[in-house]
């Protein structure tokens, strides 16, 4: 394997001292990586403290954090299962449960519905209106796998999914789906294409050769502008999402701190680096904190 490519599964900590068929199980949900499941909880955090539900609704913010973890489980599972073929053939994923032969297919829709479970549960939690949100998600989510087959933007179906969240905790603590919430949602849809495209970077080669189709090989050269003109959709949504639940010009300093942040990857991305862009990928877990403090401090002043 290049030095170039960061391997996709990586027996880090916990994961890596548990038993061989336990370790399976928890590489195909993605447990070494929790990136993946903070960067699906941050959006229902915002809209908890965008909506006004802090400080009383603390246990909402567990409740997410909870489904966040199984629902992202459970989708790397079914993506998996999906892409086992694929996978075999691109470098970084070859090495994943199902391809490498660690888990078998069986075992794996078995997993599937165990982490399904613990979302149900989760789901139980939830007043009617955040019930019927959530399950409208499994369509989208069911669909996912097939996008980077028939389209070249991918990521903006991956931010659909992973932005569904801020629908499930506004709808949860407000009680509707006014529209604030909408424009909340959609800065989040336009992030996550910036920084889903920043993560396709590593992986332009192989999808190239096999036919995928990715945001990252459709900008081309113009990767970084591309990814900025997205990152910019991102604050100015978001930014009227804020004005709207107080329309104060000081509320709108809240985003600096997460403007900047983004800036920042943008400014310092190398497309070609294999390290860098996986780096300016994790970071938006930062990135989400900060953006949860801007919501919080929004959402508690009404």
């Amino acid at each position: 394997m290049s030095a170039e490519i960061v391997p996709d599964s990586e027996h880090r900590g916990l994961v890596a001292r548990l038993p061989s068929s336990l370790r399976g199980l928890a590489l195909l949900a993605r447990f070494d990586r929790p990136i993946g499941w903070w960067l699906l909880f941050w959006p229902g955090a915002w809209a908890v403290g965008l909506a006004g539900g802090l400080p009383q609704r603390w246990p909402l913010i567990l409740w997410i954090l909870a489904g966040s973890i199984a629902m992202r489980g459970a989708g790397c599972v079914y993506n998996d299962i999906v892409d086992r073929d694929l996978d075999a053939q691109v470098a970084r994923t070859r090495a994943r449960p199902i391809p490498s032969g660690l888990v078998s297919l069986k075992l794996a829709w078995a997993w599937l519905l165990a982490l399904c479970l613990v979302g149900l549960v989760v789901l139980v939690q939830l007043r009617g209106i955040a019930q019927i949100v959530s399950l409208a998600s499994i369509a989208p989510v069911a669909a996912y796998p097939f996008m980077k087959r028939i389209t070249w933007w991918p990521q903006a179906w991956l931010g659909l999914v992973f932005s569904w969240a801020a629908l499930v905790g506004w709808s949860e603590v407000a009680g509707d789906l006014s529209l604030p919430m909408w424009l909340l949602y959609a800065g989040c849809i336009a992030w996550v294409i910036g920084y889903d495209t920043i993560y396709a970077l590593q992986d332009r080669e192989d999808d190239a050769l096999i036919g995928v189709r990715s945001s990252a090989l459709r900008m081309g050269a113009h990767v970084r502008g591309g990814t900025a003109a997205f990152y910019t959709a991102a604050i100015a949504l978001w930014g009227a999402a804020l004005w709207l639940v107080r329309p104060d010009p000081l509320v709108l300093l809240a985003l600096a701190p997460m403007a900047v942040h983004l800036g920042w990857q943008v400014a310092t991305l190398r497309p070609a680096d294999g390290r860098n862009p996986l780096d300016r990928f994790r970071s938006n877990r930062f990135a989400g904190l900060l953006m949860f403090l801007a919501c919080a401090v929004v959402g508690t002043s009404l």
